[in-house]
């Protein structure tokens, strides 16, 4: 098993900037990129200019079930520009099973037990990166907690491939663990290595999903260019677009637990003729006209349409952003599972979409 070793890191200041879209808090900072800059008054480009060449490679690591994968593809098909996933990784056979069904490629395995150097040259790095040592559902131990540490193996891919850019996802609470510590130390690994780095918390609900997740995309870049995160700003769907019309028995749930959120429910005022209904960790109930971000440990009645039945896979789906094209592997748990880990697509999307 190969380790990268944890680099010795001052701690760094970032500025905080105003609060964008729902999300709270510092959202946004050019963290800025190499120092030996050889013209510092020289004004930044606005696109890299490796884009110009038409097409691009690029590698999926921690790719789940690839939200990334049709993120990327998306985009470069909407701009004439051919586009080749050249490596792609993930250690959960069962997502493996879902990506190879739906690309044709099934990815490999443990990225701790493959050299760098083995690794395909590239022009992007995409990696949504294990989130559960940051969140709060992962008791937020950070890089103590050894899914927090799978980040220096993005570090070492980085140092020995040098791809142009890349793109990063991880949960919002990455931004404010160890009082924002843990993500000065990652911006300033990545910067050190001679990236111009950004970072945003973007929010599902601001680009066109009715559900509310907050994510942070880091995104970096060896040319020194005027990155602009996207402002969202796009209509949420109704949650008429997302469900489905006929809906299985067995997605319902049982008569005593719809009766206990109706009382628990009866005294809020329900915003809209359809909603699902969410049960925090301290077991109050909600009603809203979107989706509370889906987790994977979560128990399957967390959120429920209506306070009556479960989302169908297809939902789950839906309101990550997956196209209906996307092939459904697995039972229920399974899918529930993959969906909750994933990232929504529209936000991956319009982050890449800025850097071309």
């Amino acid at each position: 098993m190969l380790y990268c070793p944890r680099p010795q890191i001052e701690v760094l200041t970032c500025a905080k900037a105003p609060a964008v879209g729902r999300s709270e808090g510092p959202q946004y900072c050019q963290y800025g990129g190499p120092s030996d800059r050889s013209n510092p008054g020289a004004l930044a480009q606005s696109k890299p200019q490796f884009m110009a060449a038409g097409s691009i490679k690029f590698i999926d690591l921690f790719c789940g079930i690839g939200g990334f994968r049709i993120a990327a593809e998306e985009v470069c098909k909407e701009n004439n520009i051919l586009s080749t996933c050249v490596f792609s990784s993930d250690i959960d056979s069962q997502a493996q099973d879902t990506y190879e069904a739906n690309f044709g490629e099934r990815p490999v395995g443990d990225i701790t037990k493959i050299h760098e150097s083995e690794i395909p040259d590239h022009d992007i790095l995409f990696a949504g990166f294990p989130c559960q040592a940051f969140s709060i559902c992962g008791n937020m131990k950070g890089f103590a907690d050894t899914r927090g540490v799978l980040f220096f193996h993005i570090a070492r891919i980085l140092k020995e491939k040098k791809p142009k850019a890349f793109v990063l996802e991880n949960v919002k609470m990455l931004q404010r663990h160890d009082q924002g510590k843990t993500l000065k130390q990652i911006l300033h690994i990545l910067q050190s290595m001679g990236y111009h780095v950004w970072f945003r918390v973007l929010n599902a609900l601001d680009f066109g999903l009715p559900q509310k997740r907050e994510r942070i995309f880091i995104v970096g870049c060896l040319e020194d260019i005027q990155y602009e995160f996207p402002i969202g700003k796009i209509k949420m769907k109704a949650l008429s677009e997302i469900l489905e019309e006929h809906v299985d028995s067995s997605y319902y749930a049982s008569k005593d637990i719809r009766e206990k959120r109706r009382i628990a429910l009866k005294d809020k005022d329900l915003k809209a003729p359809t909603t699902i209904w969410h049960e925090n960790k301290s077991g109050d109930i909600n009603a809203y006209p979107y989706s509370c971000a889906m987790r994977a440990g979560a128990s399957h009645n967390y959120l429920l349409v209506n306070g009556e039945r479960r989302l169908t896979e297809r939902e789950m789906l839906r309101l990550q952003g997956f196209p209906d094209w996307f092939k459904i592997i697995g039972a229920y748990t399974t899918v529930k599972k993959q969906v909750g880990n994933s990232l929504p697509v529209p936000c991956a999307k319009a982050v890449f979409e800025k850097l071309i």
